[in-house]
Parts: structure tokens; sequence; C-alpha cells
């Protein structure tokens, strides 16, 4: 059995203008052919576990292409091309697809960059069976469901779950090949928009939506259902939260799963929409917190959040915090290459004042200009560090090249690309110790907790207004079918 496994993914904020070009897919772009199987195998992808069921079965394995690229905006079309024309190129003389997708990818050429890839590999594979493994936050369209026969998605977020994910569509679609079982799909799609900080599957509607899902697949007969909060920061026609259930060859039954949990979920829709505190109110509580902990406590710009597309360069929330008096700050990763370029040439030791942030236009800058700071160069590094867990576990990440600045009341960590706060890595690799801050401001809004949380003495959420606002007054929705909740008040279901 030869089998064509491969990844692309992408969560594309169209509001961003953080720029996606191959370059991005990758530490100077994807991984090809072999190269693509050594980035995955051993690891807790998705793409991973196909791996690892297709050497279970003996199979000769395809890899063509791993690509996975930070949330940022619409894909460059010669980008999008290239990656969907490498897997359908590889797909000839296959029996089988295995596939770790997002299913949020917006490119240039394509609102729906999912199902076009899916649409271009039935073709080419008529008969082939294809399974696929979604990110929690995938917006499902009608193209996907009809040219897959297994669809899981992640039940986890933050995500920690991507290798068993996998592992189950696997283990699906070789129930399918050895006729052991008939997967059918069907599914359901509330017209909510949901916030990303209400998908988090550890309380609130969300968990009571992913607990359902998990009931579900103890019935006879269900094989898989999937809860998929969507991604409302994408202007396509439905950036909405769906249900996914495959079934053992009773589509009606699939069906009536799908739209118990979609019903379950309208009826606590309100439960779905995150409302944000002023950014000073936000800033005041972290202080008063401070008062109480002699560990750092977190503040998370979730307004200007690396892994749902920001720029990560503005400076709304550490300038807040400056402002009321706040000390003992760890900031960071700030994106703006043009200051890295700066510190590099001035050297480690050197007392530069230097403009950092609010370099790309957003939402949120309006042509606000960099902040200016003062203080002593205390590290240049290559920005690279692995990921010890328990998201990406052994990965290497990249940074771009990263430099500190220390100030009287901050050290400051600028990089030269976006970074979502992983690891402890991230600062440790920079020779800044995170326990020892009063205060850390992070440009995350869900991924760091896992590791951060622990550490820290509290957590307080910041909305900066940056192109992840919560706030979706913020963003122009051309694209959108009306009507949706929350944009309009009525809506029916």
């Amino acid at each position: 059995m030869k089998i064509l496994i491969a990844r692309m993914n992408h969560e594309t904020n169209t509001f961003s203008p953080v720029a996606t070009p191959l370059e991005a897919f990758g530490r100077n772009g994807p991984c090809y052919g072999h190269d693509a199987y050594r980035e995955n195998a051993g690891m807790r992808t998705a793409m991973s576990a196909f791996i690892d069921a297709a050497k279970r079965e003996h199979a000769q394995i395809v890899t063509p292409i791993s690509a996975s690229a930070n949330p940022s905006g619409r894909v460059a079309a010669g980008a999008y091309d290239a990656i969907c024309q490498s897997i359908v190129d590889a797909a000839e003389g296959c029996d089988a697809v295995m596939l770790d997708l997002h299913g949020a990818m917006v490119a240039e050429n394509s609102p729906d960059g999912e199902g076009d890839l899916l649409e271009r590999v039935r073709r080419a594979l008529p008969h082939a069976p294809i399974a696929v493994t979604l990110d929690l936050h995938a917006n499902v369209t009608q193209k996907m469901i009809d040219n897959a026969d297994v669809i899981t998605s992640f039940k986890t977020y933050p995500h920690v779950d991507m290798y068993e994910s996998g592992e189950h569509a696997a283990r699906l679609l070789l129930d399918l090949i050895h006729e052991k079982a008939k997967p059918v799909i069907a599914w359901a799609r509330p017209p909510l928009l949901t916030h990303t900080l209400k998908s988090s599957t550890a309380e609130g509607a969300m968990k009571r939506a992913v607990d359902a899902a998990r009931a579900a697949e103890g019935e006879d007969g269900v094989l898989a259902v999937s809860v998929l909060s969507g991604f409302s920061l994408a202007d396509i026609a439905a950036p909405c939260i769906s249900v996914v259930v495959v079934a053992d060859g009773n589509r009606a039954q699939a069906q009536d799963v799908a739209d118990r949990i979609a019903r379950q979920i309208w009826d606590e829709r309100d439960a779905f929409v995150y409302r944000s505190a002023p950014l000073a109110q936000s800033i005041s509580e972290a202080a008063a917190r401070a008062r109480e902990t002699d560990k750092p406590v977190l503040l998370l710009d979730h307004g200007d959040n690396c892994m749902s597309g920001g720029t990560c360069d503005t400076t709304d929330a550490f300038e807040e915090a400056l402002k009321q008096g706040l000390d003992g700050i760890v900031v960071g990763p700030l994106c703006d290459p043009e200051a890295v370029a700066s510190l590099f040439a001035a050297g480690e030791g050197a007392t530069v004042t230097i403009g950092v942030g609010n370099k790309l236009a957003s939402v949120a800058s309006r042509g606000k200009p960099p902040f200016e700071v003062t203080g002593i160069v205390r590290a240049l590094t290559d920005g690279e560090y692995i990921i010890s867990g328990p998201t990406y576990t052994g990965q290497r990440a990249y940074m771009g090249r990263a430099a500190v600045i220390e100030t009287p009341a901050a050290h400051i960590l600028v990089t030269e690309r976006t970074h979502e706060p992983w690891d402890l890595g991230v600062f440790e690799s920079v020779g800044i110790d995170p326990r020892d801050a009063r205060f850390l401001i992070l440009k995350s809004r869900m991924y760091c907790r896992p590791v951060f949380v622990p550490i820290s003495g509290g957590l307080v959420e910041c909305d900066s207004r940056g192109v992840t606002s919560s706030d979706y007054a913020l963003f122009k929705f051309e694209n959108v079918k009306r009507p949706v909740y929350p944009l309009d008040s009525e809506v029916e279901y």
C-alpha cells in the first residue's frame, strides 16, 4: 500500500497586514520529501501520527511537503499554488491519503484553501480514501465535507492532542481500507461567530460542547465527533462554529448527532462571546494582583496575538503599564526587524535610544509612531530554541534574530519574526529568567498558558485592540453571510 501524507497548516486573519509568502512556511519555507518526513517523524503533530500508522501497515510512505506557518494575512497566491501542487503531483499511484490541515486557510486566490486542495486531490485520486485532521479553529466548508472520507479535529485548546487526533483519523481510514467500517460524514454549522478566548476546552460552553462530542463517540455506530469553534477573523462567507460527525454507514445517525450538539451550542451562543475590559482597567487589575503575590503576573495581550495573525508590534499594553508605574516588566517578543538590525549594529553592552514597534499599518497603530526607549543591549542571539512541551514538544522554534534591551523598568525582547511564547525557552534562550519578573507581558492568547501559568501568580487578559482584538466592531466584515451572531442580534437557527 502506498500512502500520501502531507501537512499544510495556516490560520488566516484576513485583517492582518502580516504577509504570508512561501518562506513563512518553516524556517525558510516548507520541508519537502525526506526532510518533510524527518520534520514530523517522532514528533507530536497529526502528520507524525499518520507516519506511525502507515509504518505499522508496512506501507510505502510518500511525504511531498510539510508546510506550517504562523497565523498571518492571506497566503500569497504563489505560495498556495506551490504547496497544493506539490501534494497533487505526488498523488499518482497512491492508494490512500492522510492530510494534516488547519482548516482556516484563506489564500489570495482561494477563500477556501483546504476545500479547494481536497477537491483537487479527489480529482487526482477519485477512488482513494482521504483522511483529514483539522485544527479546532477550522472554518469547515461543504467542499471539505464532500471531498474527505474521514475528518477529525483537535479536542483541546490549548492544543495538546494533535497527535491523538491524527491517530484517530488514521485508524478510521485504515478501518475503511480493511473493510472494518464504512465511514460517512454529516455536519451542522450554526450562524455563530465565536471568540477565540471562549474556545478554551477547559471551561464554559466550549467544554460542555466537547464533552457532548466525547459522550457521543461512545454511542454505537458513532466513530468520531468534532466540535470546531471556527476562526472568526477571516472575512469569508461563514467563519462559524461547526460540528462534524463520522458514523459507521449511517448518515442519518451522523446528522442527528451533529444537529443535537449544534443545537446545544446555539442555545448557549452568548457564552461563546467575549467582551473585553478597557486596557487601563486590565493593567490596574494586574498591578493589584502583583501586590498579593511574589510570582510574576501574566498580562496576555490578546489584541495583538501572534497565533491569530497579530503584528506583534503594538506597544499599547506596555505603554499603559509604564504609565501606571509598573516595573520589573519582561515584555515580548515584539516583532521589529528594523530595530533588531539596529541593536545588532550597536552590539552587546551598548546604550541605545531606539524606536520600537508600531511599524506595521494595522487597526491598532493608526499611524502611531514607534515607542522610544533608552536602555542597554543585554543580549543578541540567533533566536532559536527547542520547545520542551506540551505543545510541539521537541521541535526547534525560530524567532529570527533576537535582541534584549534593558531599561530601568523592563527587559524588552525584540525579534525579527512574530513568535508565540510556546515555552520558557523564548526568554531563557536570550538570558532572561521569566520567573524573576514581576510582570510578564506576552503577545499571546492561550498557547502560553500550559507553560507560563504554573510559574505565575495570576493572569490578566489585555485587549490592545490590534488585528486580533475581540472587539469585532473594529473590523469591516464584507463577505460574511448575514445575519450572524453576534454581529446581528436577531438571528434564527
